[in-house]
């Protein structure tokens, strides 16, 4: 299903053969966008609340309280290249929730310090960088209540909407360097 949630068109995944579907299309790509929403508040270990991807133009919202996220096994250990946004907490619940994180990836938070960002948050990059403000109403959701808002679900995929460009901006200027 597709969305246009606040100029942000998504797919939400809730069933695998969407998801097999999405990963076939992701592995065609040779780059691959995510970030996640969890919550950690009361637990030993993070409940993964929503994956989000990007790849080849397309935004999907996988569901993990819905369908199996390990789903994501083929593009994480596929030959495209990861990019998250501040990696470390999306790393440690992908370890501990689904065993695996991607093979190669690119952290645009700590890329962006080596071109002079000091402490760049995501919406800091997108308006500098790409000229986007991202929506922040959202931030501090319950990200496991079901069914997800209009402005979760675009809050969501906003996150990794132009992450691909930031990562270009970014890796061009550090080329240049």
């Amino acid at each position: 299903m597709k969305d246009r949630d606040l100029a942000v068109e998504h797919e939400w995944i809730s069933d695998p053969a969407s998801l097999a579907e999405f990963v076939s299309f992701a592995l065609e790509h040779d780059r691959y966008c995510v970030d996640t929403e969890f919550h950690r508040e009361k637990t030993y270990v993070p409940q993964l609340a929503l994956v989000q991807v990007e790849a080849g133009g397309r935004i999907a919202l996988i569901d993990p309280l819905a369908v199996d996220a390990r789903g994501l096994e083929p593009l994480f250990t596929g030959p495209g290249t990861c990019v998250f946004h501040a990696a470390q907490q999306d790393l440690d619940v992908f370890t501990q929730v689904l065993g695996i994180i991607p093979a190669r990836m690119i952290d645009t938070q700590i890329c962006a310090g080596f071109i002079g960002y000091s402490q760049p948050s995501l919406a800091s990059l997108m308006q500098s960088l790409v000229r986007v403000a991202l929506p922040k109403g959202d931030r501090l959701s319950d990200w496991l209540r079901r069914p997800l808002s209009a402005e979760q679900r675009s809050y969501a995929a906003a996150d990794v909407a132009h992450l691909g460009r930031i990562s270009d901006i970014i890796t061009e200027d550090l080329a240049a360097r």
